[in-house]
């Protein structure tokens, strides 16, 4: 899935490649990642390779990728954003929300292509997603439709459970949608939820704490950054804590 995907945004991103304006140099493809480097996007930076190498672009030779890697800290987000702008190159590639934002925040001419966006229209990305005007299109994971799914999967597992932690960035916009949905699927599964908050990785500790004092019994955590950057630690804190754990 993840193969078929970066093809398509690869194949996205090399429309109009060809055009005879390129004939006296190589096209730039701007890629904005959000981790710190290649290995830590693994499948997705080699399925986006792939999907190059699939329709015959090779870097250097017939094409010029220019990669980024902010490991989700907001001013080297929007630096780099600036940086590949600035560097004219001719599609803008956004892999996850925060890089797509920051990428169509950088310009309004250059096509920005984003990637793994769970709400495109939310995020300000597109004007809706049968039109989406702009200068922006690109791909959908759905994550916050997902909600629901990992609240069934965890009822799945644990039938019994009656109380389930969300665990959420409050600086991130798209929080409030999930907390919407992890509302709608506890009514339908007929569990409590609480809401834990932690807008920074020191706050994670204190969120588990007061998971605990909610007395808790399971834990879901969606795709953000923040929580990308604490994986290790949240793992730890889970594993401390008792709490089985669905994870984006």
């Amino acid at each position: 899935m993840v193969t078929r995907r970066a093809f398509t945004v690869g194949a996205a991103a090399l429309v109009g490649l060809s055009h005879p304006l390129f004939a006296q140099r190589l096209p730039r493809v701007g890629v904005l990642w959000h981790a710190a480097n290649a290995e830590e996007e693994g499948p997705y930076f080699r399925g986006l390779m792939k999907g190059f190498d699939d329709l015959a672009y090779v870097d250097g030779r017939n094409i010029r990728l220019e990669h980024r890697f902010p490991n989700e800290i907001p001013e080297r987000f929007a630096a780099m954003a600036a940086e590949l702008v600035a560097m004219k190159v001719d599609v803008l590639v956004g892999v996850g929300a925060q890089s797509s934002i920051y990428a169509k925040n950088a310009t309004g001419t250059i096509p920005v292509i984003f990637m793994y966006v769970p709400d495109p229209v939310g995020a300000k990305l597109v004007e809706s997603l049968g039109r989406p005007g702009g200068n922006a299109t690109g791909l959908t994971n759905s994550a916050v439709e997902l909600t629901e799914k990992r609240m069934q999967y965890l009822k799945e597992l644990l039938p019994n459970v009656s109380r389930v932690a969300l665990l959420i960035n409050p600086n991130a916009k798209v929080s409030t949608l999930y907390v919407d949905q992890a509302r709608d699927a506890a009514r339908k599964f007929k569990v409590q939820l609480h809401v834990a908050e932690a807008a920074t990785l020191a706050a994670l500790e204190a969120a588990f704490d007061g998971m605990d004092r909610a007395a808790t019994q399971a834990l879901i955590i969606n795709s953000e950054g923040l929580f990308f950057q604490g994986r290790a630690a949240i793992a730890k804190l889970a594993l401390a804590h008792r709490l089985p754990t669905c994870v984006w």
